[in-house]
């Protein structure tokens, strides 16, 4: 029996072609909540731009691919970058002219390449923002997660300067970048379950890019969207419609979730 619906946002809950939520899928959402099944958001979106979907019912949210987790106000994990790595980080990317975002309670960006049209391409295509973020006002504050905006080549002089750090390519053009501290959305997940005494075969996730293939394996139920990539849908148990066709209230329809 299925207690708890994991879904991702873009290209997940929101269209892949125009990131609009579909009255099909709000109305699915709301059907879930009202059987009093659990819905969490898990995204790489930080996590101000998570707080819309409250007005669904859902209260919790994992955010920054995992480094923030929250349930109503109540901070249930988080995992924070050193503050000597944040300052190190961000002063050789001031000295090489990259783009960087940072993932704190909102989302601020060093303020760099503000018309290069690969970063404001890649901020439209992983978080659907049309414009440039603020520049962050201070390092001083918690740091979740921070994205570096290049591609291959251009990060090989960060990968040389920073060998103990993590770099992980989820676009073309965008890596988020890790310290020793594991932040992924199966792990996170796990501590959702753990929090609400749920086993994970009771647990159904919804995705369609390469950072949901862990969420996808480690649930009883992954579901992948049809506009997922060919990586992601081997993942899963099931291939539904894409989102822009209201794959999630197929699904949850064909495993008689909701009716």
């Amino acid at each position: 029996m299925i207690k708890i619906v994991f879904m991702d946002v873009d290209g997940t809950l929101l269209s892949e072609k125009d990131r609009s939520l579909s009255p099909s899928t709000e109305d699915s959402i709301r059907k879930l909540v009202h059987r009093g099944i659990e819905v969490v958001l898990v995204t790489g979106r930080p996590y101000n731009l998570c707080r819309d979907f409250r007005k669904l019912g859902i209260d919790t949210m994992i955010s920054a691919n995992g480094a923030l987790i929250k349930c109503g106000e109540e901070v249930i994990h988080k995992s924070v970058l050193s503050a000597r790595m944040v300052k190190e980080f961000s002063e050789f990317a001031e000295l090489n002219g990259s783009s960087i975002s940072y993932f704190t309670e909102s989302f601020e960006m060093n303020g760099l390449c503000t018309r290069d049209v690969r970063v404001t391409d890649a901020l439209r295509d992983t978080l659907g923002l049309m414009e440039y973020p603020l520049s962050i006002s201070s390092l001083d504050q918690e740091v979740y997660c921070i994205c570096l905006y290049a591609d291959q080549a251009e990060a090989e002089k960060f990968h040389s300067r920073f060998p103990a750090l993590k770099f992980v390519r989820f676009h073309p053009y965008v890596s988020n970048v890790l310290e020793e501290n594991e932040v992924s959305k199966s792990i996170a997940a796990g501590k959702v379950l753990a929090h609400l005494n749920i086993s994970k075969e009771e647990a159904m996730a919804f995705g369609d890019g390469e950072n949901d293939i862990d969420l996808l394996e480690y649930v009883g139920l992954g579901i992948t969207m049809g506009n997922g990539g060919e990586r992601v849908k081997q993942s899963a148990d099931y291939v539904t419609l894409r989102a822009s066709e209201d794959g999630i209230t197929h699904a949850l329809r064909k495993f008689k979730i909701i009716e």
